[in-house]
C-alpha cells in the first residue's frame, strides 16, 4: 500500500521507449484531439485493455452454464452502450475490435469541439479548464471527463460565461457565418457576371472573325509574289542601258582632252628649238 500523498499511476507505459511507428502514431493522435501529452493516450489505452481483458475472460465462459458470466457480460455491454462507445445490440466480439480513438472521442474536450463551442480542440481544453463549459448547468473543469450518452446533449456554456454573447471574439467562426450580414455577397456575384458576359462576347468575336481574314491574306500574299519578280526584272535591265552613253561621254571627253595635250606636246619641241637657235 502506497502513501496517500502519492497516488498510484492510473496508466501503463509502453514496453520500449524508442519505437518509431508508435511515436509517430501517438504524435498524430495528440494533434488530432489536442491532448496535453502522451499520458492521456496511455490512460485511454489502459482503460481499453481492461475492457478487452474482461471481454476475453467472459468469452471463455460463454459455453458454460455459469449465470454470473452472463450477468457480467450484460453489465459490460450496458456500460459501453451507456458511454456511447458501442452501439446497442453489440456482442463481446465488438469489444475486442475497439481502438483507443473510440475512447478518446468520448472525452469532454472532443465533444465540446464537435458541438461547436470552440474553434479548435486546444481552445476547447482551455475553455474547460477556465470554467466556461458546463454539463446540465454544472461546471466541469476536467477535459478528460468521460461523457455519457444522456449528458452529450446537455453540454454548453456556463450561465456566468461571457461566451454566451454571440458577438464575443472567442466564439467559433461558425456563429459569425450564420449572422445576418450576407447581403453583401449578392451584388459581388452580379458584378462578376456583368464582367464575364462582355468578355465572353469579345472572345467569340475574336475567334470567329480572324479565320476568313487569315485565308484572304494568305491568298493575297501568294498571288503578288510572281508579279513583283516580273516588275523587278525590267528595273534591273533598264539602268544597265543608260550606263553606256555615260561611258561614251567619258571617252569623248578624254578624246577631246587628248588633242589639246598633243598640241601642248608639239609646242614644247618648237620652244626647245627656238632656245637652241638663240
Amino acid at each position: 500500500m502506497g502513501k496517500p500523498k502519492f497516488s498510484r499511476k492510473k496508466y501503463e507505459t509502453p514496453s520500449h521507449p524508442w519505437q518509431e511507428d508508435r511515436i509517430k502514431a501517438e504524435n498524430e493522435i495528440i494533434k488530432k484531439y489536442g491532448l496535453k501529452n502522451k499520458r492521456e493516450i496511455w490512460k485511454a489505452e489502459t482503460k481499453l485493455k481492461k475492457y478487452r481483458g474482461q471481454a476475453r475472460e467472459l468469452l471463455a465462459k460463454v459455453g458454460t452454464s455459469d449465470e454470473q458470466s452472463k450477468k457480467e457480460s450484460d453489465q459490460l455491454l450496458m456500460h459501453l452502450n451507456r458511454m456511447s462507445i458501442l452501439p446497442p445490440n453489440s456482442n463481446l466480439d465488438d469489444v475486442l475490435a475497439l481502438e483507443t480513438e473510440s475512447i478518446l472521442a468520448r472525452r469532454l474536450q472532443t465533444l465540446a469541439y464537435l458541438k461547436g463551442l470552440s474553434s479548435t480542440p486546444e481552445q476547447a481544453r482551455q475553455l474547460i479548464s477556465h470554467g466556461h463549459i458546463a454539463i446540465d448547468d454544472k461546471r466541469v473543469t476536467v477535459p478528460s471527463y468521460m461523457v455519457t450518452k444522456e449528458e452529450e446533449s446537455k453540454i454548453g456554456y456556463t450561465a456566468d460565461s461571457p461566451l454566451n454573447d454571440l458577438m464575443h471574439p472567442a466564439r467559433p467562426r461558425a456563429d459569425f457565418k450564420s449572422a445576418p450580414p450576407v447581403k453583401k455577397e449578392k451584388p459581388v456575384e452580379k458584378k462578376e457576371e456583368a464582367y464575364k458576359k462582355p468578355a465572353e462576347g469579345k472572345k467569340e468575336e475574336k475567334t470567329e472573325e480572324p479565320k476568313p481574314d487569315a485565308k484572304e491574306e494568305k491568298a493575297e500574299k501568294t498571288t503578288p509574289e510572281p508579279e513583283k519578280k516580273t516588275e523587278e526584272q525590267p528595273k534591273e535591265e533598264k539602268p544597265a542601258e543608260p550606263e553606256k552613253p555615260a561611258e561614251e561621254s567619258k571617252e569623248e571627253k578624254t578624246e577631246e582632252k587628248n588633242p589639246e595635250q598633243a598640241e601642248k606636246v608639239e609646242d614644247k619641241p618648237n620652244e626647245e628649238k627656238k632656245e637652241g637657235g638663240n
